[in-house]
């Protein structure tokens, strides 16, 4: 088998079942986007976008194990949306990086969104979650309530991870737990690929502390120069009393 038939149509075996290699190779390239994005490095977004291109061929052509030809869509779907927003993430981390980026190297300053982002967050993701139950069941993807959420919490993490938000992380967790009960309730054998997304939530985890500290780092930095702006002004100011 030459290496191209390998990366085509190799497997990879892990704990009793089997992977093929290009859903490890797309998902592979989906952590190292993850890794690069919570240092907030440029480089996440193109990573990723490579990522979502292999994934995309994988879970249309039905290719991932013992789903005997299956065509998951939602999954599909879900890297055409990532690929989109990522685009658009990828445009405004730049700006962010021309502008000189946030003060600790990172393009972009963290932050908690604020109530009424979040609240915008939750009237996409309604919108998003009924539009992609539509859609899903029409082309006739398998179990498309759960797909669907995969496919719109994917977009809203994407998007929060674009602006900068610490809340994206919560959100891709939640993606997870719904992708590996989805997964555990098919009646297909996919521990092997249960397994992965497990892996990956563990580094979603980390990047969600990672993101909490910047974020709080960067408003004691705020704050602290408020103040040593107003102290002077205060100090001015019983001078001139």
């Amino acid at each position: 088998m030459t290496l191209l038939e390998w990366f085509i149509n190799g497997t990879i075996p892990v704990a009793g079942s089997t992977l093929r290699v290009p859903e490890v190779v797309g998902n592979v390239f989906g952590l190292a986007s993850a890794l690069l994005g919570m240092k907030r490095f440029m480089w996440a977004w193109p990573v990723g976008l490579v990522g979502n291109v292999v994934l995309f061929f994988v879970y249309t052509s039905g290719e991932v194990i013992d789903l005997d030809g299956d065509k998951l869509w939602g999954q599909a779907l879900r890297q055409v949306f990532f690929a989109s927003v990522s685009l658009y993430g990828w445009w405004r981390w730049s700006q962010e990086r021309r502008g000189g980026g946030a003060s600790d190297g990172g393009a972009i300053t963290v932050r908690w969104a604020t109530w009424r982002e979040r609240a915008l967050l939750a009237a996409v993701g309604v919108v998003g979650y009924l539009a992609a139950v539509q859609v899903l069941g029409l082309i006739g993807s398998w179990n498309p309530t759960t797909e669907a959420w995969i496919v719109a919490g994917s977009m809203l993490a994407t998007w929060g991870m674009a602006r900068g938000w610490v809340e994206f992380w919560l959100v891709w967790l939640l993606v997870d737990v719904v992708g590996v009960w989805s997964l555990w309730s098919s009646p297909y054998d996919v521990q092997a690929t249960i397994a992965m997304y497990l892996f990956y939530a563990f580094f979603v985890v980390v990047g969600f502390f990672t993101w909490w500290r910047a974020a709080r780092t960067h408003e004691a930095a705020r704050h602290a120069a408020h103040v040593a702006v107003a102290e002077p002004a205060g100090i001015v100011e019983e001078v001139q009393a």
